[in-house]
């Protein structure tokens, strides 16, 4: 199973965090998604069909994109 450890520098409060926790977890294969408000630090597990650039892009579609280094 994939999975990725990332941050999003627009993190601000819990708010974000639950944000990004709905809507990942609406993707089809997206098993877990965990984050820190504090350290604004995300972890994403997936199976097929989910896909990390599917992953980014919504993320990015929400206004949460990851670090540029998580490309």
């Amino acid at each position: 199973m994939p999975s990725k450890t990332f941050e999003v520098p627009n993190i601000s409060c819990g708010h974000c965090v639950m944000t990004i926790k709905n809507e990942l977890g609406d993707l089809a294969g997206v098993s877990r998604v965990e984050g820190n408000q504090e350290t604004r630090i995300v972890t994403v597990e997936w199976d097929s069909p989910a896909t990390w650039e599917q992953i980014k892009a919504l993320l990015a579609e929400i206004n949460y994109p990851p670090a540029p280094e998580a490309n």
